[in-house]
């Protein structure tokens, strides 16, 4: 028997992304942002507030990364959300983690997490219902020991952390259960 629960964010899982952009004077700063999908094959919408630390840097710099986040960082990754850039300037650098310039886009790649996604700007759209950056991924970098042996990425060896927004838990990828565009073919 089901049960009513009234209104719930009912999605799961949720990836756990981290956005990352400098500041005017290049300092890094980073956020945790479940909110987040491709939405083409080349672009990522990010539903952030624009009041974050990290969304006036990237309007600001026209570029910003997105990494996924993983099991081996999520105390990081999980700090990046609780903390405020707008009240905390050193909040990457309490973390103790390190970052370079993406070669590709004018922002941050942090070294700790395995797989980055590099974006330009697209478009900022705001209307009465959501508020979303769109970026257009320029180039994905990632940690070799997380790829295949095609060089594709590898969701088991990725251990990227999932957020449960019914109880607000994490959670990460686990086992491989069938093949997309393949495991329903018997209801063809």
């Amino acid at each position: 028997m089901k049960k009513n629960l009234g209104v719930v964010q009912a999605i799961y899982p949720m990836p756990v992304l981290i956005v990352s952009a400098y500041d005017e004077s290049g300092k890094v700063n980073a956020m945790n942002a479940a909110w987040g999908m491709i939405c083409e094959s080349d672009k990522i919408a990010l539903f952030i507030d624009e009041d974050h630390k990290t969304t006036q840097n990237l309007l600001k710099s026209k570029a910003f990364t997105v990494a996924i986040a993983d099991r081996a960082h999520m105390e990081a990754a999980d700090y990046f959300g609780i903390a405020t850039g707008n009240k905390t300037p050193d909040k990457f650098e309490r973390t103790g983690y390190t970052a370079f310039k993406s070669a590709f886009v004018n922002a941050p790649v942090i070294e700790e997490f395995p797989v980055t996604m590099e974006c330009e700007l697209a478009a900022v759209e705001d209307t009465d219902n959501f508020y979303a950056i769109v970026g257009k991924i320029v180039n994905v970098v990632a940690e070799e020991k997380v790829l295949d042996e095609k060089g594709k990425i590898d969701a088991v060896k990725l251990d990227a952390l999932m957020f449960d927004q019914f109880r607000h838990d994490y959670y990460v990828t686990g086992e491989k259960v069938g093949k997309a565009w393949n495991a329903g073919k018997r209801y063809l």
